[in-house]
């Protein structure tokens, strides 16, 4: 039955279900509240692997004590680890959306306000799930221009949506994401929060300076849907309909659109609703913004971490425990473990004993926990269930485990240089020509198309270099 349900679950509900496991460990939101809390935003900040790119004395300087002293308030407010938790991720591995910047808060003149944005890195440098908070002052500002994208993204903004964000407005969740406090009403058929659409509407038409007027939702990559915000008067709840007339597509273009955060329902209402997560498996502030009826269930039984493993060697049952912190066959004598690791070298068959530990340190079967530590950044918990696995004085072996730690680990240089500056695009873009033409790639790898003059000559070369396959054909 339980295969029954998985193959029938949608899939980015077990995406989402991935990324409440793994995204936002437990360890992380306990250092990051606790610094919060003792007044160290900072602190906070890198805890939750947010690179603080600001400078408050430099900002004073430029824009006044007014706005440094609201843009200190919100830093202060900042639950970074909460921000994580709410970050818009893409499929299928639920990773950052890359190459996004996006406002958490706007200071100063509507037109062109100075906006606190949180940035992620393109994807080719997205090694650690590691984002960067810093202010943007305008078109003209070149303080990010290593960064695909600069400018905030007018479809995933957070500064209409405090409540993902500051710590003393989550309790909005329940109201701004239409929870009713009963999970379990089955998931909805649609991803899309059509009945919050007319309430958003109005905020976001609001802050633009419109009571009421068009505004257009992005259903994909290449959908627009747009509407109207319309009512008798200011007396009447407003509503959302088609326009009479459609605009022409310049005009639609350039119309507000409604954040990603108000359109789609909240990933947590469905978890919940799906049955995929225990409420106290949540982030603290936001199952306290979703209050349930009735008392928590209780949490699952989890073996102790000392628990050996057992193997039948030679008729018999024997254990593999940690051992002054290395996985040892504990029911051989170390003498004749020696042995059979010499007759091993030598080409000998090996116990059972001796291969199972050859087992877990190549291809553990805790391996697909720990490609998604390391694919969401969490190398520590990685490590932790390594050694857990192995003990830390373990010297890892050739294989799937030793080649995702090596990988984690060079991805990791790509996002150092990237921060640094020093290479602000794909490596492989820049073979598709220089200047301004490497600028226009980036983050793609250049197209084998034989009638594009952009191809590299060297990589047409080795592309009607190929040999065709073998036909079999005499």
């Amino acid at each position: 039955m339980a295969h029954h349900v998985a193959n029938d679950l949608p899939p980015h509900l077990s995406m989402w279900q991935r990324v409440r496991e793994y995204a936002v460990p437990p360890s992380m939101i306990e250092t990051a509240t606790a610094r919060r809390a003792a007044g160290d935003w900072a602190g906070a900040c890198a805890a939750a692997r947010i690179d603080v790119d600001l400078d408050l004395r430099a900002v004073r300087d430029r824009h006044g004590t007014d706005l440094v002293t609201r843009l200190r308030a919100d830093l202060r407010r900042l639950a970074p680890d909460l921000l994580r938790w709410h970050m818009p991720r893409i499929a299928p591995d639920g990773r950052l959306r890359p190459g996004l910047t996006l406002s958490l808060a706007r200071y100063g003149d509507p037109g062109t306000p100075v906006q606190l944005v949180v940035r992620t890195p393109p994807a080719w440098a997205d090694a650690g799930q590691r984002m960067s908070l810093s202010l943007w002052t305008g078109p003209g500002d070149d303080a990010a221009r290593h960064h695909p994208h600069p400018h905030p993204d007018r479809r995933f903004r957070l500064d209409l949506h405090r409540h993902l964000w500051d710590a003393t407005r989550s309790g909005e969740l329940a109201r701004r994401s239409g929870w009713s406090g009963t999970p379990t009403v089955p998931s909805a058929d649609s991803p899309w929060a059509k009945a919050r659409w007319a309430a958003e509407a109005e905020l976001l038409l609001r802050a633009e300076g419109r009571p009421r007027g068009a505004f257009t939702v992005r259903l994909a990559a290449r959908g627009r849907l747009v509407l109207e915000l319309v009512a008798p008067d200011d007396a009447h709840v407003p509503v959302v309909r088609p326009p009479r007339a459609a605009p022409p597509p310049q005009e639609a273009a350039a119309l507000p659109v409604l954040p990603e955060a108000a359109a789609r329902l909240l990933p947590d209402l469905e978890l919940l609703r799906a049955g995929l997560v225990a409420p106290e498996r949540l982030h603290p502030l936001v199952a306290a913004a979703l209050p349930l009826p009735g008392p928590a269930p209780a949490a699952a039984p989890v073996s102790a971490p000392g628990d050996p493993h057992r193997v039948e060697c030679r008729g018999e049952v024997h254990r593999l425990a940690l051992r002054d912190g290395v996985l040892t066959a504990v029911d051989h004598d170390p003498d004749q473990l020696r042995r059979e690791e010499l007759l091993v070298a030598l080409g000998g068959p090996p116990l059972p004993c001796l291969r199972a530990i050859e087992a877990v340190h190549r291809n553990p079967e805790a391996l697909p926990a720990v490609r998604e530590r390391l694919a969401h950044g969490d190398v520590t918990g990685a490590l932790a269930v390594v050694e857990g696995l192995l003990g830390p004085g373990a010297v890892l072996r050739d294989g799937p485990l030793r080649a995702e730690l090596e990988s984690a680990a060079a991805r990791r240089v790509d996002h150092g240089l990237f921060r640094s500056g020093l290479v602000a695009e794909h490596p492989g873009a820049r073979t598709a020509g220089g200047g301004g033409a490497a600028g226009r790639y980036q983050d793609h790898r250049p197209r084998l198309d034989r009638r594009s003059r952009r191809t590299p000559p060297v990589l047409f070369s080795k592309r009607i270099s190929r040999s065709r396959p073998r036909t079999g054909q005499p």
